[in-house]
């Protein structure tokens, strides 16, 4: 598939005479959120704990819906819906696992915010001391958080591209870079306060946007949504495989297609939910209650979003076709300009606006999410790092440290998303949800739960676990001997599953028991005064122990 295979699509659907007007209401959507991130900045509480996680401070409901902000992605708002568009059921199955993971959230949230830690250096030195699990802590952030960033960054290149109608692999490097850098930016320069806001906003603004889409094609369909169904269904590509399991692409090209299945919804279930940002966010809650609240809280407006995000899927497909978005990339905004195009007539003021609108909740949507992860990196890099190592550093200089690491973190990632561009990089978003799924729940689970969970089991379960990711990975169809692979040509892929999880996770449980089987020579924290606190929140017995 070449790139102005996509974008030839994506342009005639806006149509020429509404790209100015679209292209101008944008560009002032984005210079108002600018000024807003500077405003912020110029406010913000020059305090690490009031700029890492808002001084602890957010209500449960506020929260709670910054917490749903953080799950719609340019990977979820577009992807997803466009999986459903494409593959029907199973695209719907993965859309729920996001509400799915809310639920493994919630059976952590209360531990994590009352043992006080929120990076992830922080929380594998619960059970460990030395610089080790800080170190380890790092390695994990960085590798769930340079190949999200590469893959969001493809995404804002694309989409801006062929939002201003540019078909061109050097124009699309080109907005990849200059989106980087206004992300960078953000990142940067707002606190979590900050992002919070825009994650609520963007929560709303999102949902608005997808109940116009959703009743625009009901209504179109005569109010019947069964109709609607039944004309996705003809339209698609297979029409009896639209709705039975096994449809989707990837699950056609695997011999072991169920134990595929359960792989993925296994990393993408655990992978979500132990997000490095998420547990940041978490941790921005009052107590442990209130972090409970929130993340009840957040199923609410995130319920909403995945309902209305496989309405508009299936309304894609009924309007558009899905053999013709069958030739749309899944992560720009075409198939829903397409969609958008078919629903109100190109050119005319609603047309202008829906587009508008879809275009501003892709942007919020990229901003907000690249932002977030950014800064997670950057907090754990030098919380858990230069920070650790000077405890007497005044707080003004360790939150200048965050704002440049966040900046060194964000280039990585746009240097790294522009050299890549012309390769698939989906993989990428899978491998990071699987690093996360094997190297955080796992040792987390230990921690809070057993008592004989030692430094040597955590390093074994998250090195190993971190091991196995990457060489299954490699070695796995994703990266050689599919079409859709990163290297079609090539035949090293021994390994037969598209994720690692049905192995790495199992395996990282297994090497934390294995390796907490010899006791520690070192000291290490009572693991009485660890449950006590996970409990209670309450602080002294730990740090009398540590």
């Amino acid at each position: 598939m070449t790139v102005h295979s996509l974008s030839v699509g994506a342009i005639d659907s806006l149509g020429a005479n509404a790209r100015v007007p679209v292209i101008t209401a944008y560009l002032s959507f984005v210079a108002v959120v600018l000024l807003w991130l500077l405003m912020s900045a110029a406010t913000e509480i020059e305090n690490p704990e009031s700029f890492y996680v808002a001084g602890r401070s957010l209500s449960p409901s506020f929260n709670g819906i910054a917490i749903a902000g953080e799950s719609i992605t340019v990977l979820t708002l577009l992807g997803f819906s466009g999986n459903i568009t494409l593959s029907g059921y199973d695209g719907f199955s993965v859309a729920i696992d996001i509400l799915l993971a809310l639920g493994v959230l919630l059976f952590l949230a209360q531990r994590i915010r009352n043992s006080g830690r929120y990076s992830l250096g922080d929380l594998f030195s619960l059970r460990a001391a030395g610089s080790g699990p800080c170190i380890a802590g790092n390695l994990v952030t960085l590798a769930i958080t340079i190949p999200l960033l590469m893959v969001q960054l493809h995404a804002a290149g694309v989409s801006t591209a062929l939002l201003i109608g540019l078909d061109s692999t050097h124009s699309q490097i080109v907005c990849t870079v200059l989106m980087g850098g206004f992300v960078t930016c953000v990142a940067s320069a707002g606190g979590l306060r900050g992002t919070s806001l825009m994650h609520i906003v963007k929560v709303f603004f999102a949902i608005a946007v997808l109940v116009v889409i959703a009743v625009l094609s009901l209504s179109s369909f005569g109010w019947d949504p069964g109709r609607l169904l039944l004309t996705a269904v003809e339209k698609s590509a297979v029409p009896d495989k639209y709705l039975t399991p096994g449809f989707w692409k990837y699950s056609q090209d695997f011999k072991l297609g169920p134990l595929n299945t359960i792989s993925n919804h296994a990393v993408l279930i655990l992978g979500v939910a132990m997000m490095p940002h998420l547990i940041l966010r978490i941790n921005a809650s009052r107590n442990g209650r209130s972090a409970r609240r929130s993340v009840a809280v957040a199923a609410v407006p995130l319920g909403m979003f995945v309902l209305l995000l496989i309405a508009v899927g299936f309304a894609a497909a009924a309007v558009v076709g899905g053999k013709n978005t069958g030739m749309a990339d899944l992560f720009g905004p075409s198939f829903l300009i397409s969609l958008a195009s078919g629903l109100v007539s190109n050119g005319s003021a609603a047309g202008v606006a829906l587009i508008t609108a879809i275009a501003c909740v892709v942007f919020l949507a990229l901003i907000t999410s690249v932002a977030s992860i950014t800064f997670a990196a950057a907090v754990s890099l030098v919380h858990d790092l230069q920070a650790r190592g000077e405890r007497r550093r005044t707080s003004g200089t360790e939150v200048r440290s965050v704002r440049i690491a966040a900046v060194v973190v964000g280039a990585t990632g746009v240097l790294l998303s522009a050299v890549t561009h012309k390769y698939p990089l989906e993989f990428l978003s899978s491998f990071s949800l699987c690093v996360a799924a094997s190297c955080i729940f796992p040792p987390l689970i230990y921690s809070f739960f057993w008592v004989r969970f030692n430094r040597r089991g955590l390093l074994w379960s998250v090195y190993g676990g971190l091991l196995l990711c990457v060489m299954l990975t490699v070695f796995s169809p994703t990266v050689s001997g599919k079409p859709f692979s990163l290297f079609p040509e090539g035949h090293f892929d021994w390994y037969p599953l598209q994720s690692p999880g049905l192995v790495s996770i199992p395996a990282a449980f297994f090497l934390g028991w294995l390796g907490s089987q010899k006791a520690e020579t070192s000291p290490a924290p009572d693991f009485r005064y660890i449950e006590h606190q996970a409990l209670t929140g309450n602080e002294a017995g730990l740090r009398a122990d540590t």
